[in-house]
Formats: C-alpha cells, sequence, structure tokens
C-alpha cells in the first residue's frame, strides 16, 4: 500500500526526525512527560511488572527465566499506573520501552513517565516514537558507558530529548492508523510462526517414523518386546546402546589449533546442527575429548534434544556425553537421528533426576534398547529423512524470511508515519 505525503515540510536537523511537516512543532520531553517518581512504600502494590525487549511492559511472572531476578524487598520499588511509559535506564537503547497495561511496581532501575496533559498528548502516539530504532540510536548520544546494552540515560539527559508534536487530532489519527495495520502485520507474523512450528513438528513426526518403522511400507512387522518401541520391521533387531556405543570420558584442557570447544550452547535443539563455535574461549577446567565422528549428546535437560555429529575434534562442556561407535557396522547418523527422535528423548527424558536442573545418566541411557536395521538400510532412512527435511527446511526459510521482511516494513511504517513521512489524516 502506498501512502502520500504531506504537502509541505521543514528540515528538524535532528538525525531520527529528518524532514517534518510544516504545521508540526518540535518539543522537549520534558513538556510532554514529567517522571513519576512514586515509591511503594507499605507495599501497597504487589504486582510486579517487567519491561521485555521488543516487547513492552509484562508482569514478572510471565517474564521466564529470562534476566535478574527481582528484589525480596520492594518498597523501594516504584509505582507504574496504567498508560505510563516504562523505560530501562540502562536498556532502553536497544528497545527495552513500553505503555504498561497493567498497575504494578517496577525496580528503581526503569524511568516512570505519566503523560502531562491527556487533552494535548497522546500516548500511544509517543509510545510509537519510543519504538523507533531510529530513535534508539539517537539516544546513543546521551548515554553513558561501553556496551549500547548497558548504557545507562540519565533523566536529566533524556528529559531534554527533542520529540515531534503533531496536532492532537493527528497524533490521535496516527495512533489509530498504526493500531490498524500493526494489529495486521502482527496477526500475520503470529500465523506464520505458527505454520513454522507445524513444519517444525512435521520433521519430528518423519524422523520418529522413519527410525522406528523405517520407509519401507509393505514390510512385515513383529513386536520389539519393548513397551516404548512396540512394533518394528521384523528383520530389525533390538540391541543394548551399551554394545555399540562407548561413552569417552578422556579429558584435557588445551586447545590445538584445528580443535573446538562445543558446549551446550553450540549445539542446536532438535536439529543435529552444531551453531556459534568461538575457538578462542578460555578453559578454566578439564573437560571431555572428543574425535571428528563422535555423537555429542547433551545430558543436562535432555528434553531440549542437544545431540551432534562432531566435525572435527575438541573439547566439549561437562554436560554432554562423548559418545564412539563400537565398530562400522552401524552407520553414526541413523544412530543421531535415533537419538533425535522423540520417543526416545522422552524415555531419557523420564529417566532424569533434579527438578530444576534434570540430568540423564549414561547408566540408564547404555541399558536401553533400541531397534537396529541393518546397515544398508540404515543409510537409506537417512538419506530419505535428509531429503524429506530439507525441503520442510527450505520452505521454514522462505516463512522466516515473509516475516523478517514484514517485520522490516513493521519499523519502516512506524517511522513515517510518526515523523510526518506519510500523511494518514483521511485513515
Amino acid at each position: 500500500m502506498k501512502f502520500k505525503p504531506y504537502e509541505e515540510y521543514k528540515e528538524s536537523e535532528i538525525d531520527y526526525i529528518g524532514q517534518y511537516p510544516i504545521h508540526w512543532e518540535i518539543t522537549k520531553l520534558r513538556f510532554i512527560f514529567e517522571e513519576r517518581k512514586e515509591k511503594n512504600y507499605g507495599n501497597r502494590e504487589k504486582n510486579i511488572l517487567s519491561v521485555v525487549k521488543d516487547i513492552g511492559v509484562i508482569p514478572y511472572s510471565e517474564k521466564g527465566n529470562v534476566g535478574n531476578k527481582h528484589s525480596e524487598d520492594i518498597e523501594r520499588y516504584k509505582i507504574v499506573y496504567k498508560n505510563d511509559i516504562v523505560m530501562n535506564s540502562m536498556n532502553v537503547i536497544i528497545g527495552s520501552v513500553g505503555r504498561s497495561q497493567y498497575e504494578g511496581v517496577l525496580s528503581p532501575i526503569y524511568y516512570v513517565l505519566k503523560i502531562r496533559d491527556k487533552e494535548k498528548f497522546n500516548v500511544i502516539y509517543y509510545e510509537n516514537i519510543f519504538r523507533m530504532t531510529s530513535l534508539q540510536r539517537e539516544l546513543t548520544k546521551y548515554g553513558k558507558g561501553i556496551l549500547a546494552h548497558r548504557m545507562r540515560i540519565p533523566m536529566n539527559l533524556l528529559k531534554n530529548l527533542e520529540l515531534p508534536l503533531p496536532p492532537k487530532e493527528e497524533q490521535d489519527k496516527i495512533a489509530d492508523f498504526l493500531d490498524h495495520n500493526l494489529a495486521k502485520i502482527d496477526k500475520f507474523v503470529e500465523l506464520t510462526e505458527r505454520q513454522i512450528e507445524l513444519l517444525k513438528e512435521q520433521k519430528e513426526v518423519l524422523i520418529n517414523d522413519a527410525v522406528t518403522k523405517g520407509i519401507d511400507k509393505d514390510v512385515v512387522y513383529k513386536d520389539s518386546g519393548i513397551d516404548w518401541i512396540g512394533e518394528i520391521p521384523e528383520h530389525w533387531e533390538v540391541t543394548r546402546l551399551k554394545y555399540i556405543l562407548d561413552n569417552k570420558t578422556e579429558k584435557g584442557r588445551v586447545l590445538k589449533d584445528d580443535q573446538s570447544y562445543i558446549g551446550l550452547a553450540n549445539i542446536e535443539s532438535k536439529t543435529g546442527n552444531i551453531i556459534g563455535i568461538d575457538n578462542d574461549i578460555k578453559i578454566e577446567s578439564d573437560s571431555p575429548k572428543f574425535k571428528e565422528g563422535d555423537i555429542l549428546f547433551g545430558k543436562l535437560r535432555p528434553y531440549l534434544t542437544k545431540v551432534a555429529i562432531a566435525k572435527n575434534s575438541g573439547l566439549c562442556s561437562g554436560e554432554i556425553l562423548v559418545l564412539r561407535n563400537k565398530n562400522s557396522t552401524n552407520f553414526k547418523k541413523y544412530i543421531l537421528y535415533r537419538f533425535l527422535s522423540y520417543d526416545f528423548i522422552n524415555i531419557v527424558n523420564a529417566s532424569t533426576y533434579g527438578s530444576k536442573m534434570p540430568r540423564a545418566e549414561w547408566s540408564f541411557i547404555s541399558s536401553l534398547k533400541i531397534s537396529l536395521p541393518p546397515k544398508k538400510e540404515q543409510k537409506e532412512i537417512v538419506d530419505y529423512i535428509e531429503k524429506e527435511t530439507n525441503k520442510i527446511d527450505r520452505t521454514i526459510e522462505l516463512y522466516k524470511n515473509q516475516i523478517e521482511l514484514i517485520k522490516e516494513y513493521r519499523t519502516s511504517l512506524i517511522a513515517s508515519a510518526v515523523t510526518g513521512k506519510i500523511d494518514v489524516r483521511d485513515f
């Protein structure tokens, strides 16, 4: 959709605004907002809030296991009311800002801004200004600190930030226009992300069916004698993992130039991919050694399904089992996909101990029986899995690209509307 510009513009000489409509004004933040400094004395408010990058203000209970824990003493926390603008003084530059839909309290590290006059200023219009990436870049001029994500902006500088000031009726139109269009964009993103999740589930089912039932639909089945496996092709055998894999426990601390260190974070969940390798890491303690071709199995929180085949030799986290083929009669990629299958992960996960940091043990995994086709068929199954999952991955990538493009459009639409590059008065 193409939007028309205003008839006439003037230069703001402010980087993030640029040219703006000739009948608009520029004013400082302190004339639009006042800082709310009300404290939670007597613990009268119990609802603890937080601000999450690119999301906004949410109840702390919805934040999950991310970021700092809140203080037990919340008397010094700041009171927040509905429609207050809240920003993290240390993270506003990277998008930790939003309009509160809740009443509650926030850590003293947050700035709470109250609109001065609802008859003159539309808080939703200004919320969208604070979400502009170009404004966040502008704020780096006011920041104190080396890292952008920890750069503090003092309030005595922030209050002098220059902001656009359209007539109130135009603020209202822009806010309504963005509410309408951003809702459509967000719905598209939500539906597309759901399609991606469905495709990922399709991949999981495909892998699980292939490694448990094979790919020959005309085969005769037999009972495996194992509850969690069920029926298997009659020519497959059943064996314990300890007869086909060794758990290697040799340790070291020094990486050679052609070696890598692999932590749990370097094994992508459910894909078998190794990602984000940093060979400059300092290794503080003895770590398990692995060789090219070893299977690396994340034993901490096994439900995350962190399993991969090492592409070279190196050292890894102690939370990773290093498993090596005992002989060449088994195709290691088949074993990898067997480990990636959800019925295998579910049975391993059920064996874990520890509620907060559940771990699996080799003593249990090694005793598990798995179904095993002949090596030739193992390779055929792997070839089939990789051919079909590659198709799914390509579709997922297309969907991800669509999301990326629409998010870029969303960012551009906000900036164009709030700085007057497009005229939405007829919306």
